[in-house]
């Protein structure tokens, strides 16, 4: 919950994160717990953002459910259609579908800065190696109670559950921390929206610029304090 609502990452990147993005593993000495020096700033892969492949772990085969043309896209293609029907040739439709527009994601870097932060990592690292003295960097930073890693999906329940569940916080999801951070660092502390998207990750800043809609709570706030009466 603190990466989430202090450094905003998707439930994907949080899912996918390993070891070596918060900490340093020290050489293991059997006689002593395992010890570790935690990042000032952690980097983020590309391949853990929205829409990469995610090192093979997220789904790697596309499946079609749309497909869209321009009029100009759609009037070559039937014409390509009338074209081999009149040759009597076989018809494939899949030879005709437009190509897959993929997000490339990106990668950022996003400072361990937060206090709060850095004492719940520092406290989870310390259950974590002492139930995986064996731990390596590249092993999952969170794990199942199988001791495997969290698939996307799974950790996206149990956050949405401890947050409408154990919070009582109403329409809450495991987006919420991440919508929280970037609205507060454009409204709450006016920070540019170029700041805010690179701590969103977001290559277009068309994408940042949706946070800048009002929050709720001024929305509530504006409605609560009406002067004029009808």
């Amino acid at each position: 919950m603190q990466i989430s609502f202090k450094l905003g990452l998707r439930v994907q990147e949080i899912a996918l994160l390993e070891l070596k993005e918060v900490c340093r593993l020290n050489k293991r000495n059997k006689a002593l717990p395992r010890s570790f020096d935690l990042h000032q700033v952690m980097s983020l892969p590309v391949a853990y953002t929205k829409g990469a492949d995610a090192l093979g772990r997220s789904k790697t085969k596309y499946e079609r459910r749309t497909i869209s043309f321009s009029v100009n896209e759609f009037k070559r293609v039937v014409s390509q259609i009338e074209a081999l029907a009149k040759a009597g040739a076989e018809i494939d439709p899949e030879t005709f579908y437009p190509p897959v527009k993929r997000h490339k994601g990106k990668s950022r870097d996003l400072p361990l800065v937060d206090e709060d932060l850095r004492q719940a990592l520092s406290d989870y690292l310390v259950i974590r190696l002492e139930r995986d003295p064996g731990a390596q960097p590249s092993d999952p930073l969170f794990i199942t109670q199988k001791g495997g890693p969290y698939s996307p999906n799974t950790l996206q329940e149990h956050m949405a559950m401890m947050l409408r569940e154990w919070a009582g916080i109403e329409k809450a999801s495991s987006h919420s921390g991440r919508r929280t951070l970037i609205t507060d660092v454009i409204h709450g502390q006016k920070k540019s929206v170029k700041v805010a998207q690179k701590i969103a990750g977001h290559v277009s800043p068309s994408t940042t610029i949706i946070y800048e809609e009002p929050p709720e709570e001024e929305l509530a706030d504006a409605l609560k304090n009406v002067t004029r009466q009808p």
